[in-house]
């Protein structure tokens, strides 16, 4: 199972990317060098939502089209 997921970062950003491990994953955005470049230096970061897909192909499909859309679709997407 893959996950596609948003974080909120501490400047009220957002950042989307796909993983296989949630918990893990956010971790490394919050206090690893594995982290994103983009995250690094607005940490904390804070998971705001997630969802699942069956395969990678899916989960990039779905991570590139999150990545298309406003600042105020990605809220609507959360706050769902």
């Amino acid at each position: 199972m893959w996950y596609v997921y948003i974080l909120e970062c501490k400047d009220k950003t957002f950042y989307t990317g796909v993983t296989k491990d949630l918990k893990r994953r956010t971790e490394e955005h919050n206090t690893s060098a594995i982290g994103a470049k983009y995250t690094k230096g607005r940490r904390p970061v804070k998971l705001v939502y997630s969802c699942k897909r069956k395969d990678k192909s899916r989960a990039l499909k779905e991570e590139c089209r999150i990545k298309k859309l406003s600042r105020a679709e990605k809220f609507s997407i959360i706050n769902k």
